[in-house]
């Protein structure tokens, strides 16, 4: 079982990636690439347009479900994981992910004897890009689920599984620093995989990220941004 992200290797010299960081282009990567799953892995988020307001910068666990991989290989419930991660960038282009970025995943999950894959998007560009990932890959005989927020763009692409989770752009994997959350999404995708009736099967994971729902009203909310804060998001 084969993960595939959009979050970026971290590297120090192109500027921060914390809590608060602002969008930051620099740090964006434009070739597909994978990872030795084997030491740290640092992987982050802050060059695509995630909900900076309200997901979490800190823990990967909520955007790259590795570690909840690897309980789940411990407990037998997956048989193997690759040597690596995948990583798709997220092109704005449907004809390049499609013609250059997509063959190039596929070359290397195919190195890798990967038989299924999650697929964990950040941004809604992300979204788009990786769902068609998903149908590609599909199309190729690689069974995959796909753990996203935006349910429109995701479902409006096709894609064969497609677990939802109710959590802010950014952190679809689960809620920080809460292992339960962790496996139980994890578990969730993996069930789905195993479980789904036919194609375009959705689940809508049962996980709530707030009782109070109005953080939803945040991301992209003109009506909600200073006259200083959209200045500078024009510029």
């Amino acid at each position: 079982m084969g993960l595939i992200t959009t979050a970026v290797p971290y590297d120090s010299t192109k500027g921060a990636k914390v809590q608060g960081a602002p969008y930051n282009a620099e740090a964006k990567f434009y070739q597909p690439y994978r990872q030795s799953i084997d030491g740290d892995i640092d992987l982050r988020i802050a060059h695509v347009g995630i909900d900076r307001r309200n997901a979490n910068m800190e823990d990967s666990n909520c955007w790259f479900p590795l570690a909840a991989a690897k309980r789940a290989l411990a407990g037998g419930e997956i048989k193997a994981l690759p040597p690596n991660v995948y990583g798709l960038p997220t092109n704005r282009s449907q004809r390049h992910t499609l013609e250059v970025d997509a063959p190039r995943i596929l070359e290397m999950l195919t190195a890798d004897s990967v038989d299924v894959v999650v697929v964990i998007p950040n941004c809604p560009i992300c979204h788009q890009g990786q769902s068609l990932l998903a149908c590609y890959l599909e199309s190729a005989g690689i069974s995959t689920v796909v753990i996203g927020a935006a349910k429109d763009i995701v479902e409006y692409c096709e894609v064969s599984r497609f677990l939802l989770s109710d959590f802010p752009v950014g952190n679809v994997a689960a809620k920080p620093n809460d292992i339960a959350a962790q496996d139980l999404n994890f578990r969730l995708a993996v069930r789905l995989l195993e479980s789904a009736p036919g194609p375009r099967t959705a689940l809508q994971a049962p996980l709530v990220w707030s009782v109070d729902s109005s953080w939803k009203l945040d991301y992209s909310n003109l009506e909600r941004l200073s006259a200083q804060e959209i200045a500078r998001l024009r510029e």
